[in-house]
């Protein structure tokens, strides 16, 4: 791998990594060199992975994090850097997936939404930046990486208020990226635009479909969507999360204020 990819040195926070896409890129992440603390609400899926990679020969740790309570950010933040020695990368990764019609949704359903795709966004960003800048505790710069999805790209049936929070993801990442940048905190911003990956976060949008009769059944669904795709088939954790290596190592260091999508050729059919 060239130099510029690899993550020696380098301390990172994923969020939501106890499964899926959030625990693909804290192992990926790991194995290239970086030191990785792993959050999620789910304390045991947490410490499975962080044995997993351990066994590996990586460095890494783990706590219980609810991303919508400020004063845990802080507590994460600051354990981080006391546990690892240092914070260079945050993967905003934490989110939550509901499905239904505009008009038969909820107002508490798109509240909740709200509150846990976008409040963390801003709570990972407020206390990674204070950390980071230069006369932060970590002190270093770094990069910030908010995942967001395709689905904040343009619509989709009966995904109004996930797709619109994952918009709300890619304009705050832009606006974050351009003010730490004129800040001088040498922060990068940058979003990443997954398609429909094999998760069980994929399985939900599946399952959404089949229960609202936009299609009859789980090979149907799965038809669909690879028919939405350039490559014909949904995407890996592993395929995001090397991407999110890419946007975490200095091979990605004049990159900013951008949105990465890997979502197979779907955005652009």
């Amino acid at each position: 791998m060239l130099q510029e990819y690899q993550l020696d040195g380098k301390v990172a926070l994923v969020t939501g990594a106890g499964r899926g896409i959030g625990a693909a890129c804290a192992e990926a992440l790991a194995q290239a060199g970086a030191a990785v603390m792993i959050t999620d609400i789910d304390l045991e899926a947490c410490q499975a992975l962080v044995t997993r990679l351990r066994e590996q020969g990586c460095h890494a740790d783990c706590m219980q994090q609810d991303v919508v309570d400020e004063a845990t950010w802080e507590e994460v933040v600051s354990q981080t850097i006391d546990r690892l020695g240092g914070f260079d990368v945050l993967v905003n990764n934490a989110g939550i997936l509901t499905g239904a019609l505009v008009e038969t949704d909820t107002l508490e359903q798109v509240r909740r939404i709200n509150s846990v795709n976008i409040d963390s966004i801003f709570l990972g960003m407020k206390y990674a930046a204070r950390a980071m800048k230069p006369d932060g505790p970590a002190g270093r710069g770094g990069s910030i990486i908010n995942m967001s999805s395709v689905a904040g790209l343009f619509g989709t049936l009966a995904h109004s208020a996930y797709g619109s929070t994952k918009g709300a993801v890619r304009s705050y990442s832009k606006h974050a990226a351009a003010e730490f940048g004129s800040l001088g905190y040498a922060i990068r911003v940058n979003s990443v635009h997954p398609g429909l990956i094999e998760t069980p976060m994929g399985d939900h949008l599946l399952e959404t479909w089949i229960d609202l009769g936009i299609v009859p059944d789980e090979a149907a669904a799965r038809e669909t969507i690879h028919s939405m795709t350039s490559v014909g088939r949904l995407g890996t954790p592993r395929e995001v999360a090397l991407a999110v290596v890419f946007l975490a190592s200095d091979a990605s260091s004049y990159v900013t204020g951008s949105e990465l999508v890997v979502d197979g050729g779907m955005s652009g059919r």
